[in-house]
């Protein structure tokens, strides 16, 4: 008898050249209704600026509208990059969002910028923001101001002065760390907090990571033992040439990135099999393919399983990487939603 897996969805809401950003926002609030369906435990929405392909500038933002549309699933950001905020202007957003759908909140916190180093300075021109040298600092603070118990702060004339993220807290999001390297996983550990090392982008430290943070791991108010899960970028359909078609323009699009040329919206599956790589992209798709699941529904749901067996987890966050047809719906995601569908038959019953 095989162990019970639990699924969740990680979410940039990608934007096709057919599509405007709101009919990319009304895919990704489908998709996530239709995985609160499905029994997905989680569905979490990164933090990218400026780039045409993403939509998901703004976690708290869209964790609102995302909660709103969902019944039960829990809603959360994968995640809020640190650097480029204020500690208490982020445990405000979420302060209120716990409030307004309890329990059902995850805050994940990274500290990547989310961009290039000119928009990383304009996030950062209004003034002092969570600078990554005190980071860990910052993650403490924002989990004693969600705390309903509040903060407090010592002022320079001896005053304690108290603050909470938002008036007669009941509860409290849970606080997750996000990263991909030595240090996220020995400072999550070192604070007892939940973590997630990005597999999806760089799954060749996981193993590393994941034994750091679990031998390291101190017991504290947040967790009592080491919780983490895996995150997967997948693409699934009833063939595996029809999976590798859908996950084409996202492959490409990480291979333009990655040699640092122009970024565009996402390609169709039609101008993706017509777009020449060269030799050195190329590479770069072929080491993305020993790593991302793109199988047909029982191959993707062995792969899977070996993998969370793999890792020791019990619970896959997915990346649903597939692009759509010339002449689908611009506000729908087909390819993404029939992932999430067959893999919930196959994993979840």
């Amino acid at each position: 008898m095989t162990s019970p897996l639990r699924l969740s969805v990680l979410d940039l809401i990608p934007v096709r050249h057919d599509q405007t950003s709101r009919d990319a926002i009304a895919s990704s609030v489908a998709l996530a209704k239709w995985a609160d369906e499905l029994g997905y435990t989680r569905y979490w929405v990164a933090e990218h600026h400026n780039m045409p392909s993403v939509a998901s500038t703004n976690p708290a933002v869209l964790i609102g509208i995302l909660a709103a549309n969902t019944e039960r699933i829990r809603v959360g950001s994968g995640g809020v990059m640190l650097p480029n905020h204020a500690p208490l202007v982020v445990a405000e957003q979420f302060g209120i969002l716990e409030a307004a759908f309890p329990g059902r909140i995850d805050l994940g916190i990274g500290r990547a910028p989310g961009s290039d180093p000119v928009i990383t300075s304009l996030l950062r021109s209004s003034g002092t923001t969570s600078d990554v040298d005190t980071f860990p600092n910052h993650i403490t603070d924002i989990r004693s101001l969600l705390h309903p118990d509040g903060a407090g702060l010592r002022l320079t004339s001896g005053q304690l002065y108290e603050l909470r993220a938002t008036p007669h807290a009941a509860s409290a999001p849970d606080v997750w760390l996000l990263g991909s390297s030595d240090y996220s996983a020995q400072l999550a550990a070192g604070l007892g907090l939940p973590y997630v090392f990005a597999h999806h982008f760089s799954g060749g430290s996981t193993t590393h990571a994941l034994d750091l943070y679990r031998r390291g791991f101190t017991p504290s108010e947040a967790s009592d033992a080491p919780r983490t899960f895996l995150t997967v970028n997948v693409s699934v359909a009833e063939t595996a040439d029809e999976a590798y078609a859908l996950a084409l323009p996202q492959l490409q699009h990480m291979a333009r990135l990655r040699t640092g040329q122009p970024l565009t919206a996402l390609a169709t599956v039609e101008e993706a099999a017509a777009y020449q790589l060269t030799p050195a992209q190329q590479q770069l798709v072929d080491g993305m393919l020993q790593t991302w699941v793109i199988e047909t529904p029982q191959n993707a749901a062995s792969r899977i399983r070996a993998l969370a067996e793999q890792f020791g987890v019990d619970e896959v966050m997915v990346v649903p990487n597939a692009s759509a047809h010339h002449g689908v719906d611009p506000a729908t995601a087909p390819g993404r939603v029939r992932a999430l569908e067959v893999l919930a038959a196959e994993l979840l019953g």
